[in-house]
């Protein structure tokens, strides 16, 4: 392996628009089938467009499942994307690797990332976690104000706002259909996520009136936790790489390609 893939940064201000879409290739060693098909497919192409910012897999810790994170300057740039260039690519993949199970595909956009301000540029994460809380119907409002009171329960417990023991940032987006957020959280490991889960009380945060409403947010039907770990990553061609310490700046899709191999 010639390089380490890079984390995108999820505040860059460039992004209109972020996806998430998640697939389900059934073992750990058809993860990285798929990662290894996937790569190719960026290997051998010019990059399709100046719309797309970056994008990247993660293998989820299940031994079974793919996380795409893709960050776009808009909408309509990721569905010209999907016309001209995804059924081909997808082609090649689906021929690797058969049978994949596309399960979701949730658009998105960033509505505020914890902690607030950042001093310095931010540690390369260990593990990514993704929290997707599904509400009963489309309400903006709704998604907003459960987002808040994240934020209000973690200053709460913390006094500054600061996030657990080995988190480093949380990145809440509201899926542009108005029934979802999905937390994009980076920690320093996956033990250290794991930890936080266990630690007294409910979970994550302390058994507190503010959590207990977090959980049990009216209209709120489920919320669910995956941890993932990226392998594969590639930004627009001439952009510096994103923020971690462990960047070694910029990063075209063919070196991310082969940092996946």
């Amino acid at each position: 392996m010639s390089a380490t893939p890079v984390h995108p940064d999820p505040t860059r201000p460039e992004i209109g628009a972020t996806f998430f879409s998640v697939w389900d290739v059934g073992t750990p060693e058809r993860q990285r089938a798929t990662v290894d098909a996937i790569a190719a497919t960026w290997a051998d192409r010019p990059w399709p467009t100046r719309g797309l910012l970056s994008y990247s897999v993660y293998a989820g810790t299940d031994g079974r499942s793919l996380l795409h994170h893709s960050q776009w300057t808009g909408e309509e740039a990721y569905d010209a994307f999907v016309r001209d260039h995804r059924r081909e690519r997808n082609g090649e993949i689906d021929a690797a690797v058969p049978g994949i199970e596309r399960l979701r595909l949730v658009r998105a956009r960033r509505y505020r990332s914890l902690p607030e301000k950042r001093d310095g540029r931010r540690p390369e994460p260990g593990c990514v976690v993704v929290v997707d809380v599904e509400f009963e119907g489309p309400d903006e409002a709704r998604q907003r104000a459960w987002v808040d009171t994240v934020a209000e329960a973690i200053e709460a417990d913390s006094g500054d706002g600061t996030l657990p023991p080995g988190g480093i940032s949380a990145h809440f987006h509201l899926s542009t259909d108005g029934t979802r957020v999905v937390n994009y959280a980076e920690w320093e490991s996956e033990r250290a996520h794991i930890d936080a889960l266990e630690s007294p009380g409910e979970g994550v945060g302390s058994p507190s009136p503010l959590w207990r409403r977090v959980r049990n947010f009216p209209g709120m039907v489920r919320s669910d936790v995956a941890r993932y770990r990226l392998l594969f990553s590639t930004a627009r061609p001439g952009e510096p790489a994103e923020g971690p310490e462990t960047a070694e700046g910029p990063r075209s899709a063919e070196s991310a390609a082969r940092a996946a191999g």
